[in-house]
């Protein structure tokens, strides 16, 4: 009863409720592996505490949520309900505080160590293209937690479409930074094999220009010999 639409609103069909554990895991696992490489990068725990507590507090919002849901009956509304809104709520919010403390801290740790070894760098490399990718993993998926959020707040049904495009953002934004980190280091490798090679064949073409080629000198003596009855002249050329 109701057709699709209510159907889409009912919080308590178990597809809705698997679809939410599955965002929420892997949000966590995202989210995890910022603070990860925020601990990485810094070697210290206190950097990542506070990431660390919204991190937890994210899992407990989320799965609190998915228990509302479970309990919550067909007639008790649509998602925007307060008995689950304000698990979900929180939930955006602590993801997008999370992401966003453990990726500026990510990138002011690499962006503070470019600035302290750039007078000292014998090389023109620099890691500021890395901080460049982190920051727009972290912008791009900040921009859509922020959306959702705002589209939560404001009841409106376009946190739907903003939801299913969180789930493919997440995997982009884990693995854009490896791929474009990748395509760095492999650019980087072709070009300094092409400096090389350019190199080589410029020394090989001036040995051959200014080589001198050794050839034999061959060297014909003559002997003549003129005898008389009282002496011998000889003489050689």
């Amino acid at each position: 009863p109701g057709g699709p639409e209510a159907f889409f609103a009912d919080v308590a069909q178990i597809t809705f409720m698997v679809k939410n554990i599955l965002y929420t895991s892997q949000t966590m696992l995202g989210d995890g592996m910022v603070i990860y490489r925020c601990y990485v990068v810094w070697q210290s725990v206190w950097v990542i505490i506070v990431p660390s507590m919204l991190w937890f507090g994210m899992a407990v919002c989320g799965f609190g949520a998915v228990y509302s849901f479970s309990k919550a009956t067909s007639d008790a509304g649509d998602i925007f309900a307060k008995s689950t809104g304000q698990w979900i709520m929180v939930l955006y919010a602590m993801t997008l505080g999370s992401n966003l403390s453990a990726s500026g801290s990510l990138a002011h740790r690499i962006w503070r160590m470019e600035r302290d070894v750039s007078a000292l760098r014998a090389t023109k490399c620099s890691m500021m293209p890395i901080v460049r990718v982190l920051a727009d993993s972290a912008i791009l998926y900040s921009v859509t937690l922020l959306s959702a959020l705002i589209c939560f707040v404001k009841a409106n049904n376009g946190q739907y479409v903003v939801l299913d495009m969180i789930t493919p953002i997440i995997s982009i934004t884990f693995y854009m930074i490896i791929i474009r980190v990748a395509m760095r280091k492999t650019t980087s490798s072709h070009s300094c094999l092409s400096t090389v090679r350019v190199a080589n064949e410029m020394a090989r073409e001036t040995q051959q220009r200014y080589d001198v080629k050794r050839t034999p000198v061959e060297v014909h003596i003559t002997q003549i010999t003129h005898q008389d009855d009282n002496d011998t002249c000889k003489s050689a050329y």
